[in-house]
């Protein structure tokens, strides 16, 4: 298997396909999404599509983290507690995984959205406990050391 280290691509060239919001999600209009996989993660835990939808309201549930940045047009989100947010070209936002928003798309959105799949909680646990431990014995034993051969410590 062949790694590219590098991707480019003109996301304003890219072929977009059918990705249809789900009808049940589907508040108000015929909106009609279309979606394009850029790029992958290895372990499959991160992935970035150019995506883009006419005018309609619906709602979205988010499996993953997803930050979204927006190429052209915009959006009205609302969250689950009724705080309205208009969202346009050059905006950046941020929904994490067990999110939800109603999405109201007055004309047409495009936009590049970063999905990563969040560690389990018990993983994200033991890894900022691995990385506190880590700091604690590496600048510990790290200064203690350096201080004592310098005669700058008593002991």
């Amino acid at each position: 298997m062949t790694v590219e280290s590098v991707v480019k691509l003109g996301v304003g060239l890219l072929d977009l396909h059918p990705s249809p919001i789900r009808p049940a999600w589907v508040l108000e209009g015929n909106p009609v999404a279309r979606n394009h996989l850029i790029a992958s993660s290895v372990d499959g835990s991160a992935s970035t599509y150019v995506w883009d939808c006419t005018a309609g309201r619906f709602n979205w549930f988010y499996d993953y983290d997803e930050t979204i940045y927006v190429i052209e047009g915009g959006v009205v989100v609302k969250d689950f507690t009724g705080v309205a947010r208009r969202v346009s070209a050059g905006d950046t936002i941020f929904f994490p995984a067990g999110a939800r928003a109603e999405w109201h798309v007055e004309d047409y959105i495009r936009k590049i959205a970063f999905c990563r799949a969040p560690l389990p909680r018990w993983v994200a646990f033991a890894r900022r406990g691995y990385r506190f431990l880590k700091r604690l014995m590496g600048n510990g034993a790290g200064v203690g050391a350096t201080a004592m051969l310098e005669g700058n410590l008593e002991g």
